[in-house]
């Protein structure tokens, strides 16, 4: 290395250190500063002690953890066969079938719960004897629909390069094939299956949406009563306290599981995927049928009626209900502004949202794989937290943290975006870290052989590969962003709704015209997110294992 390289060396590191400082500031002022100062207000030994000595407490903690683990058991089943799909067998669609199941999860939870709403009354599942909205089995339903992409897409991109001999040789010996999967498949799954399955049941625990609206008034879990003792009874320290007890049971769970892995997890011989796809071409048939038709039963039905529900005016169909969102008579009394102005208002609070969420993740990415081990761990878990942070919390910190000088931002047009962007920034950094580890570290060694300064080497080898990563990590901000309702409740003024916060106050009146407003402002939402999944779709690879 030349001795003029060797002099600019330091200078890229001075530089990654300021852009760490400033993200880490941003990440404490807007993060770590509004979520302590919530649990600290709900630190009281008297309110905890009145909050767990409340029955009520105990029955809502009780159902929030069986609906969730319920949920887990039920897209677990439901998803093996789609991920057997995917994994195992290539076909014409199956990129298709990918994305299709992918799109649920990043779709805006009330827009789910707005699907299932129609569903029921279509298929008439709101009159007795069922009356599906308000039970227990219409949340779980709708979590699994929500949910099904986190084990597909994870446990089926493990499942892709497993060796697939020990199922041979179990054939060979006489076992059936149901015998097969249960005794030697099932058991090798194990740690992806215990992966994904902690992410869903932390996703089904966290609830927010699905409940406040499937669950109605008679369903309510530990988040819904944090929304409610905050916004609607305005009693703050209860909803804190209600916010630590809630992250409590997220830590332990989250220790649990880890320790679970650490004592189930296999040492896997992995082959290429091509090549096992290759071993499989004749098999399997069965359930790729099985798996392709589970998808769109318990994907496109929701989907579908949804749509249909959007464009069934009363004497036909029509875009009726696409129209009323933009005219002045068709305003809704709890919808201050158009449902057009809505929309344009999540559009923008989402683009924005994603441009901070890829500047910040980018460089939370960079530092996460730094050689500094210190700076690395400590990005890595501090930039992650969010993923483990119910929506709620974040927004309902905000809310109380952010209220006096010089921090008085709860107010300010800006702080709806900041909030969605730090629920974003995980899936950026996430992107882009697995990105740069997967450079071959020769690249960077031979360029700096031949004179190439750090900053060269990152604009000419890093930044190339990292773009992708941050494109698929934008995306999945976007898509997080503009469907974001947990946060945004606490944060959006009246006079600014988006749509998520449209959709609710809609389905809060009665009538067909309110109900039909909604189907079509969830529509149009979820047309938005499918799109960002096409974007995903469309750099898939970069990031192994995204969901």
């Amino acid at each position: 290395m030349t001795a003029t390289a060797e002099r600019r060396r330091p200078a890229p590191n001075r530089a990654l250190t300021l852009l760490v400082v400033a993200v880490a500031a941003f990440a404490v002022v807007f993060y770590l500063w509004p979520v302590t100062a919530l649990l600290w207000r709900g630190r009281s030994w008297a309110s905890i002690t009145d909050v767990l000595g409340d029955g009520t407490t105990w029955r809502i903690l009780w159902f929030t953890t069986w609906q969730a683990i319920v949920s887990t058991v039920v897209t677990v089943v439901f998803a093996l066969p789609i991920a057997f799909a995917i994994a195992r067998r290539r076909f014409r669609g199956r990129a298709l079938l990918r994305a299709f199941v992918t799109v649920p999860f990043v779709l805006p939870t009330v827009v789910v719960a707005t699907a299932f709403l129609t569903l029921a009354d279509r298929l008439r599942l709101d009159e007795d004897p069922v009356r599906l909205p308000g039970t227990a089995w219409a949340i779980v339903l709708a979590h699994v629909f929500f949910n099904v992409a986190i084990v597909t897409r994870s446990v089926g991109g493990y499942w892709s390069q497993l060796d697939g001999r020990p199922e041979d040789a179990a054939r060979t010996l006489g076992a059936g094939p149901l015998r097969t999967f249960w005794s030697i498949t099932l058991p090798r799954l194990r740690p992806a299956l215990l992966s994904s399955g902690a992410i869903v049941f932390l996703f089904c625990f966290t609830s927010f949406g699905v409940i406040l609206i499937l669950g109605g008034l008679r369903r309510v879990t530990i988040e819904t009563e944090i929304w409610r003792y905050a916004t609607q009874r305005t009693d703050f320290e209860t909803a804190a306290t209600l916010g630590l007890i809630q992250l409590a049971v997220v830590l332990v769970s989250l220790v649990v599981n880890s320790r679970i892995q650490e004592r189930l997890a296999l040492v896997e011989r992995t082959r290429a995927t091509a090549e096992v796809e290759a071993e499989n071409a004749h098999r399997g048939r069965g359930a790729v049928v099985v798996g392709a038709g589970l998808a769109l039963v318990v994907i496109g039905l929701p989907m579908a009626v949804l749509v249909e529900g959007s464009l069934a005016t009363g004497d036909g169909y029509g875009f009726g209900f696409y129209r009323a969102l933009g005219e002045q008579d068709q305003r809704i009394p709890l919808l201050p502004v158009s449902g057009w102005r809505a929309l344009w208002n999540s559009l923008s609070w989402a683009t924005i949202a994603a441009g901070i969420a890829t500047v910040v993740g980018t460089v939370a990415g960079v530092a996460a794989t730094s050689p500094r081990r210190g700076m690395a761990r400590l990005t890595d878990i501090v930039f992650l937290l969010p993923l483990g942070t119910s929506a709620v919390i974040v927004g309902f910190g905000m809310l109380i943290a952010l209220d006096d000088p010089p921090l008085d931002f709860r107010t300010r047009w800006w702080i709806v975006p900041i909030a969605q962007a730090v629920i974003g920034i995980p899936f950026v950094m996430r992107s882009v870290s697995t990105s740069l580890r997967s450079i071959d570290p020769r690249l960077r060694e031979a360029a700096a052989t031949l004179g190439a300064a750090p900053t060269k080497v990152w604009r000419e080898i890093d930044l190339p590969i990292a773009s992708r990563a941050m494109v698929v990590g934008a995306a999945f901000a976007f898509a997080v962003s503009i469907g974001e309702f947990g946060a945004t409740a606490f944060l959006a003024r009246p006079q600014r709704p988006t749509v998520p916060t449209a959709i609710f106050r809609l389905l809060g009146r009665p009538g067909d015209l309110a109900f039909g407003q909604a189907m079509a402002l969830s529509v149009i939402l979820m047309v938005i997110t499918a799109s960002a999944v096409l974007v995903i779709e469309r750099f898939r690879g970069v990031v192994a294992g995204e969901l």
